[in-house]
């Protein structure tokens, strides 16, 4: 197989992976708008109300001796419900950011000859250049 053909396979790998990978965060995006859909006020008094009356029926005085555990259990599926939140957030931000800076590239750049505003530019990081106005 040449070299070409090989280039070809990976270019169209690369493609059907990038398409996947899409379809994917727009399910997670659907899912995560349906669950949260799902949670009405009715819903989460009957799911308080149930879980309540399921840890009252438990043993209390033997769940106290065991340091907890259910305490745990929902502490570390909160931190972790916490957390996907905040990447989800994170990877929003990071395209938001992506966005702009193809839009700034895409752009014509106006000079404005200011001294001030060719130091600013120039002292600045790539990703935070920002035009200065005199």
């Amino acid at each position: 197989m040449s070299f070409d053909k090989l280039l070809h396979k990976v270019e169209q790998a690369e493609a059907a992976l990038e398409a996947r990978e899409r379809q994917c965060a727009a399910d997670v995006r659907q899912f995560r708008r349906t669950w949260q859909a799902l949670w009405t006020p009715g819903r989460i008094l009957i799911a308080g109300l149930a879980g309540g009356f399921l840890s009252g029926r438990a043993e209390p005085l033997r769940a106290a001796s065991q340091g907890g555990g259910l305490l745990r259990i929902v502490s570390t599926l909160s931190t972790l419900m916490a957390s996907t939140g905040a990447r989800s957030a994170a990877d929003e931000a990071e395209q938001a950011a992506d966005s702009v800076e193809d839009v700034a590239r895409q752009a014509p750049h106006h000079d404005t000859g200011h001294p001030d505003a060719q130091a600013a530019s120039a002292a600045a990081p790539a990703g935070l250049r920002e035009p200065v106005e005199p």
